[in-house]
């Protein structure tokens, strides 16, 4: 069935027009003459059976039913031009990336990461997006994206990545050794973090204990800040080992406890199904998988 649309033309003359509140300033943007663009007005508003602008002298100002249509039509046309630059590139190896993940872990493994993805693939130009949750992904923003939890995620193709290890860690003026007992920790004061409240309950868990009562603390809505609470002492935090690797290395933070929980939940790297088939990111998607594949 043929669709009930006016002509791009109109639609795109009327946007420009709409924008500036200027024929002659809108045509120049369209690239014809100021009478060519009137008749694309004219031609949209018999079109839609509505007046879309005022005009008086010099000067144009939208009418109600313009500015309805100004609101509706420009966001439309916004999406319809990212659609189309990205069909243009849909088999294209180089160009921009957007790599969505969280801050800790965009800072802490995936910097690293891109240093030596472009330093391979130098047609590349990766950039990164952040979120706190995995709620926040926007597919329409993001080509891949990295979380952490469990498949399914609606909308987006899911490959796993890689597990997810969970030390106890403390500052070494804290506690200069690990302690023998799981239970002992709760003696400290307890470091959480906001979303994912579970993380004690899931080390002891994997550990085989009952953890002793439910940990109360400070709340913090990033492991960076975590990180950083912990190290200058004030309390113990069960942190995921991939975050905290240089620190244990350099004895500024040290385990609590030996033991490390492999959690359930892994990282997973997403890729938004609209964007699948996209050359440059399964390019960069095969490299995640062939780099994180190594590391196991």
């Amino acid at each position: 069935m043929r669709r009930r649309i006016p002509s791009t033309t109109s639609l795109l003359c009327f946007e420009a027009a709409a924008r500036t509140e200027n024929f002659a300033e809108a045509a120049g943007e369209m690239n014809i003459t100021q009478s060519a663009l009137s008749r694309q007005i004219q031609t949209l508003e018999a079109y839609v059976k509505q007046t879309l602008f005022t005009r008086a002298r010099q000067r144009v100002t939208l009418s109600a039913a313009g500015q309805t249509l100004a609101a509706e039509l420009s966001p439309q046309l916004e999406a319809l031009e990212v659609t189309l630059l990205k069909i243009r590139s849909h088999d294209a190896l180089g160009g921009a990336i957007n790599v969505g993940v969280y801050p800790t872990l965009g800072s802490r493994w995936l910097m690293p990461q891109i240093i030596e993805i472009t330093q391979a693939q130098k047609d590349l130009t990766l950039n990164t997006i952040t979120y706190l949750s995995n709620a926040d992904i926007d597919p329409s923003l993001v080509d891949l994206a990295i979380v952490q939890g469990d498949p399914p995620w609606k909308g987006f193709r899911a490959d796993y990545l890689m597990p997810e290890a969970l030390v106890v860690v403390a500052s070494p003026q804290v506690l200069q050794s690990p302690v023998d007992h799981a239970s002992e920790l709760m003696n400290h004061r307890i470091l959480l973090h906001s979303t994912r409240p579970q993380s004690w309950e899931i080390w002891f868990n994997s550990y085989g204990d009952a953890i002793p009562k439910a940990p109360i603390g400070p709340m913090f809505s990033q492991f960076e800040m975590l990180i950083d609470a912990v190290k200058a002492g004030h309390g113990v935090a069960i942190i995921p080992l991939i975050l905290v690797e240089k620190e244990l290395s350099e004895g500024s933070l040290v385990k609590a406890h030996q033991h490390e929980c492999t959690s359930e939940s892994a990282y997973y790297l997403l890729t938004p199904n609209v964007k699948v088939g996209m050359q440059k990111i399964e390019r960069l998607r095969r490299w995640f998988l062939n780099k994180t594949n190594q590391m196991e």
